[in-house]
């Protein structure tokens, strides 16, 4: 974990909110030319109001008001040079001529001359978590500039991609290694007119490259009390406006999950999820600031196993993880689990049965407590939840990718919910979320107050596409009119693309997505998420499958054998992991390696993986949905080979393009490929 830790005040601190502000005559905004008695200087933290310079009104009295963004600010004074109070006013004291009579500069104006940030143009963000992606991230909202993260997996290509169409002028990177990336496309960035590194040194000097404590230095002479003039110009229907829908959809969601207010109980949550994706956005930087969290920042491996650390170090109140993180989580404990002896390994068996039973009835309604669960409690649960850093923490979240339900009842088995939420980045992040005590395992929750749902185009078993509307509904995607139309229609409703329906309680049950059907030679609509989970459940030595069969006459499947990952680079070894060790001599296999299972086509391996596929396919609906072919690949998916994207969802896109070869041996063979069994009936 870092050193940095940014809370509420720290972020204001940073920010310099609240700050004084130079407020001018209303007839002059928009006007960049500002003469003294058009200027008054005051420390509260609001929006600027016209200015009444009828002479000595301010001695007269002091009105006060409460603004759009609610709040409480005193009328403009009309001579006053001092005040004794936090939210008084004073005339800033500006000279005839010379230096004094220099006009104040908006941030705007300032990073103009310095950066060349224009209005409405992009700042990319190119880089791990940290106090610095926060500052740039918010500043240049402030600014009047768009805020555009860039994920740290992106080759130079595709950050080209990002940085043009957001038309930047400035890109902030966090080391070396990811500004070269930049220097190998500048010369195709028009805007581009500056960059800063903040993670290390600079190691060789470049016109228009600047170190974040250059950077800072660029500002420092300049009075904060003109940071809050270009916040005045901002407008909640401009595309800057997103500002206010995040802040909005932050409020809303972290009150209905109850997160406490810093003045009540201070929350602690721990940044790692990269703060390009919406998910981590919302936590780490909105809900925090609006709720005075306390933020820590992971180490940038943290996805290749320091999380852990990190949360045992900080202990966090709320957490966040996507579905790979908790199955990581529930791999490592079982393997851990089995090197326990007898004795432990029953209690624990004894306690998550009393706790997966009592749970379960929790979440039907019951809140009677048992004496086993408490004991149940005190044995096993408190010291589960300390080994993993959760021992403080009341809210374990999961969403950007579809979970299992194996794995939600694994946690629940140790009195630790998982509860799912539900989103987009065009919804500002979420729309739906489960409560500790309004949940349904599988289900996604409920709306959040202010949020609403569609079912559009249901079938008989009420199955559509699931819309939203709402405060936190984007405005627009930039640049892309036709996109936008399709994604926002007529009536204002969000297409999300995902398939789902409400059961009798409300509660938002996720079926598949549009995009991600398999649609087979006969027709047939079939979703592969259930089908992988199914088989991943039923052949423990599984970990990744890919369904396969867009316009095929039959199904196929790509699958991996659980590996262990370099701790370092991420990357997938060849040796087999300690739940798949056992798993290989419970069938009386002596393998140890993933090569050896497949050079030798491992018969014992192949028969387990073969009858874990047709018990899959006896509970199929149809035949289309029956998986006929398989093959195991050398190489387990990963962020390293990039079939995984930065939240650990599968990239189906790459996947198929990667390992096309083998795909297309599914529907050219006649026999099964490379000797794999087939259920083909």
């Amino acid at each position: 974990m870092r050193g940095t830790v940014l809370c509420e005040s720290d972020a204001r601190m940073a920010l310099a909110e609240p700050v004084p502000v130079v407020y001018c005559n209303s007839a002059l905004q928009g006007n960049c030319e500002v003469s003294r008695e058009d200027v008054l200087l005051n420390s509260s933290p609001r929006i600027a109001e016209p200015h009444n310079s009828e002479p000595g009104e301010d001695s007269k009295m002091e009105r006060s008001q409460v603004n759009s963004l609610g709040f409480k600010a005193s009328s403009p004074p009309g001579s006053s040079v001092w005040t004794t109070r936090r939210d008084g006013e004073v005339r800033l004291r500006m000279e005839e001529q010379g230096i004094g009579s220099e006009a104040p500069k908006t941030v705007h104006q300032l990073l103009q001359e310095c950066l060349g940030l224009e209005r409405f143009h992009g700042v990319g963000i190119l880089g791990f978590n940290s106090a610095e992606w926060f500052i740039a991230d918010i500043g240049a909202i402030l600014a009047g500039g768009f805020a555009v993260g860039i994920y740290t997996t992106n080759s130079p290509e595709a950050c080209h991609y990002v940085a043009e169409n957001c038309s930047a002028n400035v890109i902030v990177v966090e080391n070396h290694k990811q500004l070269q990336k930049i220097l190998e496309i500048e010369d195709r960035l028009p805007h581009l007119k500056g960059i800063v590194q903040y993670g290390e040194e600079i190691k060789e000097k470049r016109p228009n490259l600047y170190s974040w404590r250059e950077f800072m230095e660029l500002g420092r002479d300049v009075p904060d009390s003109r940071l809050r003039e270009i916040i005045a110009s901002q407008k909640p229907n401009h595309p800057c406006g997103l500002l206010l829908q995040l802040t909005w959809t932050a409020a809303v969601a972290g009150r209905f999950i109850a997160l406490s207010d810093a003045h009540t109980r201070q929350e602690h949550v721990v940044s790692y999820l990269p703060l390009s994706h919406i998910a981590a956005q919302m936590c780490d930087i909105w809900a925090a600031m609006t709720f005075g969290v306390q933020v820590y920042f992971a180490q940038p491996d943290a996805l290749k196993g320091s999380l852990v650390e990190t949360l045992r170090e900080v202990r966090p109140t709320a957490f966040l993880g996507v579905p790979r993180v908790w199955e990581k989580m529930e791999e490592k404990m079982k393997s851990v689990g089995m090197k326990a002896s007898a004795l432990r390994r029953k209690v624990a068996s004894w306690a998550k049965e009393v706790g997966l039973q009592t749970n379960l009835k929790r979440m039907n309604g019951c809140s009677e407590v048992p004496v086993n669960f408490r004991l149940a409690r005190q044995l096993v649960f408190s010291k589960v939840r300390k080994a993993l850093g959760l021992d403080r923490c009341t809210k374990c979240y999961t969403g950007a990718a579809p979970i299992t339900r194996d794995t939600l009842e694994f946690f629940l088995s140790l009195n630790i919910p998982v509860l799912e939420l539900y989103g987009m980045s065009e919804s500002s992040g979420p729309h739906t979320i489960s409560l500790p005590h309004a949940f349904k395992l599988g289900s996604c929750g409920k709306e959040l107050t202010g949020c609403y749902t569609l079912i559009h185009k249901p079938d008989k078993d009420g199955i559509g596409e699931i819309c939203f509307s709402g405060r936190h509904i984007f405005m627009g995607y930039l640049n892309m009119e036709d996109k936008t139309k399709e994604a926002i229609d007529e009536d204002g409703w969000l297409h999300s693309g995902d398939l789902g329906k409400h059961d009798k309680d409300g509660f938002l049950f996720i079926t598949g997505r549009i995009k991600e059907l398999i649609i087979t030679a006969g027709g047939e609509n079939i979703p592969p998420v259930p089908i992988e989970d199914a088989v991943k459940n039923a052949i423990p030595i599984i970990s990744n499958a890919m369904l396969v069969g867009d316009k095929a006459k039959f199904l196929s499947m790509l699958l991996t054998l659980k590996c262990v990952v370099d701790a370092e680079t991420g990357e997938p070894g060849d040796d087999l992991t300690p739940e798949a060790l056992e798993f290989c001599q419970k069938l009386g296999s002596k393998a140890t390696k993933v090569s050896e299972i497949i050079s030798s086509k491992d018969k014992a391996v192949y028969a387990a993986i073969q009858k874990g596929i047709s018990a899959v396919n006896e509970g199929a609906v149809s035949n289309a949905q029956k998986v006929q072919k398989w093959v195991l690949l050398e190489k387990d998916f990963s962020l390293f080979g990039g079939e995984l994207g930065p939240t650990m969802k599968l990239r189906r896109p790459v996947v198929a393009q990667k390992y096309q070869d083998q795909i297309a041996q599914f529907y050219t063979d006649i026999e099964t490929p490379s000797g794999e069994p087939s259920s083909r009936t």
